[in-house]
């Protein structure tokens, strides 16, 4: 299901990648039988037991409720004067006081943060509508894209905002909405290079990768596996940007730069300000709206990044089995004899500094398992990655003809070769863990491939997947299903990976190096589960390897390669018994004790 990267597979703290099957956490210790888990609860619950969430969440509602419902809870319109009441002291129906003009405190307070609140809001539309899509495009695609939007982003974070916003109020004219939407231009930046930076990163990740092999559209991917990844740092961006356009448009208003005729909480400073010495409290008001709110909105942000990020171990009670339909199995019945699934012809693969697969000819037969191998750095894993078309960005297929089930791949557009993967080709990786996104549970990964490609309901491919759990001889698929990738072992997580590779029916599977970081003994029972489901599927099988224990073990017939060539082909017992090549000799004298 994804591309291996060459580094090595990351366990989790405490699980061994090669440990075996075992028993599942279950509840924590101490809990109440049938106590819900952690998982179980939803944000807002989950949020309600954050201390400074619950807090911050209450005080930002009050304030968001007592600003909409403003019309009804100010005790007289805010632009409503009486001079006799100026500076005047709380009185009935007039809980705060009055101003330096006699106009009621609460009334302009409870307006003002319609205005305040409602301008930093835009900006924040703004900011959010223009830099999270760009990062996102730049960061996954790259190219030309990238540097064209990562120079106008230069050049607009280099501009000074408070002059850019005076020159614009100058321009546009002093409406606060005007220049909240030019404050949005200027902190779209921040967005997009919060959020190309993280999905740069992402992008190469071997779940991405998986996702990408399996079928699953672009726009799929980065739903599902990227925004994941950015919205906890977006939630915490929210915070501070709209933190800053609450300041920076309260320090216009403070500065009498803004609307002037329409109550903010910047102009109620500018006239505290103004009259500091007389009445000094008319800065309390505004000002605790300010800070309160700016606080509150950094708190739940940073409550909600906590919650969102904790996915926890606790597992919610076991679930009675349902009752799931029968096994959906393809008898094995005869075939005709037919043209191969796979055939490569004269295949190289080059990159700008050299070409790393020459002229290159393999086929694979419906029910044929073939290894493809070499020592390190022989090409075999560039071969694969240009049959299944997901060679890295500088790479190519610099001539020859691949094809699989009789279409021919080469040239291929993107999204006619995305249309083979999953039902036609499939792919199994080395590193388990790392193939597999930390963010969602193993049922979730199963299910979308499934439904995306075969077009089931979630009900249904619920049950697929569950079934295919159980195929991979996974003992208790139900409790598998649920849990997350950091939860079961490295033997556990490849029959996952090979359960999602046959989740499609796929015709041909090739598998990369699929018991590297397993045990002895797990591989072995790798190694079986591969066969029978060969046998049961009819399937054509590449075998990338460097094990000729392995390949004596599992294959039909071999091809050696070495230095981006194929130096032998042959029969596994032909080739492991009575190699013809200096270097098939070599490789096996190198390993096994030839008699």
């Amino acid at each position: 299901m994804s591309t291996p990267s060459g580094t090595p597979p990351r366990a989790p703290s405490g699980t061994s990648p090669d440990a075996p099957p075992g028993p599942l956490p279950s509840e924590p210790p101490g809990a109440p039988p049938g106590a819900p888990s952690r998982r179980s609860r939803g944000v807002p619950a989950r949020v309600a037991r954050h201390p400074l969430g619950l807090v911050s969440a209450l005080l930002l509602t009050a304030i968001l409720l007592a600003v909409a419902f403003a019309p009804a809870l100010s005790p007289q319109p805010p632009d409503v004067s009486s001079l006799r009441d100026a500076f005047g002291g709380p009185a009935a129906g007039h809980p705060l006081g009055f101003d330096s003009a006699g106009r009621d405190i609460l009334s302009r307070l409870l307006h003002g943060g319609r205005n305040t609140l409602g301008g930093a809001a835009l900006a924040l539309a703004v900011a959010l509508a223009l830099g999270v899509p760009a990062g996102l495009l730049a960061g996954y695609y790259g190219g030309w894209f990238d540097s064209a939007a990562s120079w106008v982003v230069n050049m607009i974070m280099a501009l000074p905002a408070m002059v850019v916003l005076l020159a614009s109020r100058a321009i546009l004219g002093p409406t606060v909405w005007v220049l909240m939407v030019v404050l949005g231009f200027l902190v779209a930046p921040a967005f997009f290079r919060l959020v190309r930076g993280i999905v740069a990163a992402v992008r190469g990740e071997l779940y991405v990768d998986a996702a990408r092999v399996s079928g699953l559209s672009d726009t799929r991917i980065v739903a599902r596996h990227i925004l994941i990844v950015v919205r906890a740092p977006i939630i915490i961006q929210v915070a501070l940007v709209s933190g800053i356009a609450i300041g920076l448009q309260a320090g216009l208003e403070f500065l009498g730069i803004g609307s002037g005729d329409a109550p903010t909480w910047g102009a109620m400073l500018n006239e505290a300000f103004k009259n500091i010495q007389r009445a000094p409290s008319l800065l309390l008001w505004p000002g605790l709206a300010l800070g309160l709110t700016s606080g509150a909105l950094v708190l739940l942000a940073a409550a909600l990044r906590d919650v969102l990020e904790d996915r926890g171990t606790h597992r919610r009670p076991p679930r009675r089995p349902s009752r799931r339909a029968a096994a959906v199995a393809r008898a094995a019945q005869p075939h005709e004899p037919r043209a191969a699934l796979l055939s490569v012809r004269d295949l190289a693969v080059a990159y700008p500094e050299r070409q790393v697969v020459h002229g290159v000819d393999l086929d694979v037969h419906a029910g044929e398992i073939v290894g493809l191998v070499g020592e390190s750095g022989s090409g075999k894993t560039q071969t694969a990655f240009a049959i299944l078309g997901i060679l890295p960005e500088t790479g190519r297929i610099a001539g020859g003809s691949v094809t699989i089930d009789g279409q021919e791949i080469v040239g291929l557009p993107e999204r006619r070769h995305r249309a083979l993967r999953g039902n036609v080709v499939a792919y199994v990786p080395q590193e388990p863990m790392s193939n597999l996104d930390p963010a969602f549970t193993i049922g979730s990964q199963l299910v979308e491939p499934i439904r995306h490609k075969l077009g089931l309901s979630r009900a249904e491919a619920r049950e697929r997947a569950l079934d295919l759990l159980a195929r991979v001889e996974i003992a208790d698929p139900e409790r598998a299903f649920r849990s997350y990738p950091h939860e079961i072992s490295g033997g556990m997580a490849q029959r996952v990976l090979i359960a999602g590779a046959m989740s499609c029916d796929p015709k041909l599977l090739i598998a990369d190096e699929p018991t590297t970081a397993l045990d002895v003994r797990v591989q072995a029972e790798v190694l079986g589960l591969l066969r029978r489901l060969q046998r049961e599927r009819d399937l054509g099988v590449l075998l990338v390897t460097h094990n000729l224990g392995v390949v004596a073990d599992l294959c039909d017939r071999v091809a050696v390669m070495s230095e981006g060539r194929i130096v032998e082909t042959g029969t596994a017992e032909q080739v492991l018994h009575a190699p013809e090549h200096p270097y098939t000799r070599r490789l096996i004298g190198a390993v096994l004790e030839v008699p």
